[in-house]
């Protein structure tokens, strides 16, 4: 027999996040779309239900805990246990390091890297009970190549990767997986904000004539590989990072 789970995708207001939650309602999951802005929340969550699907919008911000506990406990009244959850919220920032304030690399850590163990804390009880669980979640090619102006973004998404490597070794034996996915240049309202104030170190067509694959990713191919990582048949598969960069080499 089949489970229906119950699947929480943070940042789902829009970009990957709204991709991923989609996804996973396709696949036959209900999903908890949590996202900051509560008008995008409730629009993907509408369109979703309004498709034959079953979602319910949670406006949280993932830097308060107490926050976090309440979407959490509203999405399992609603849907029953969590067993699935994807960590996409995050917010980036293009500034010389020297000149990062105290504010801003504090902002970027809370967000990226303190969020992402805020809801994971708060949703793995349930995995536990259950002994099934999968949790994905981003980090960013950033994390491995490096880039101008992301000293603080490029740190809080490296923190990703080892803690998910770190997690997946303590929870695999409870039937848990943990994995992240690192995407390069995937064309979401976050990149385009970057290419239009003209972020990157050299042109946008340079850069992308230089990937094996020449183009920019989109949400979708990311969402394609997270729902995989989310399914039954990833069960064997933990402590692993998923670039999904055209093949760019780090």
């Amino acid at each position: 027999m089949t489970t229906t789970r119950t699947a929480l995708v943070t940042g789902a207001g829009g970009g990957m996040g709204e991709a991923c939650a989609r996804r996973l309602a396709r696949n036959g999951m209900r999903v908890g779309v949590l996202d900051i802005d509560g008008q995008n929340a409730e629009r993907v969550a509408a369109q979703i239900n309004a498709e034959g699907g079953q979602a319910l919008s949670l406006v949280v911000d993932i830097t308060d805990r107490a926050q976090v506990e309440q979407g959490v406990t509203a999405l399992r009244s609603a849907f029953g246990p969590l067993g699935v959850l994807v960590n996409n919220a995050g917010v980036e920032d293009f500034t010389l390091f020297a000149e990062i304030g105290p504010e801003v690399w504090s902002r970027m850590l809370d967000v990226n890297l303190t969020g992402t163990y805020h809801v994971t804390q708060a949703v793995l009880p349930d995995m536990e009970a259950q002994g099934w669980g999968r949790i994905i979640n981003f980090s960013s090619f950033a994390a491995q190549s490096g880039g101008p102006k992301m000293v603080h973004y490029a740190a809080s998404k490296g923190g990703i990767i080892a803690m998910t490597r770190s997690l997946a070794l303590e929870v695999g034996r409870k039937g848990i997986t943990v994995n992240a996915v690192a995407p390069g240049l995937i064309d979401t309202p976050m990149a385009r904000r970057a290419i239009d104030g003209g972020q990157f170190p050299v042109p946008l067509e340079q850069m992308v004539a230089s990937y094996p694959i020449p183009r920019i990713g989109r949400a979708e191919e990311v969402a394609a590989a997270v729902a995989f990582f989310a399914s039954e048949d990833a069960g064997y598969i933990t402590a692993q990072l998923l670039g999904i960069n055209g093949g760019t080499a780090v």
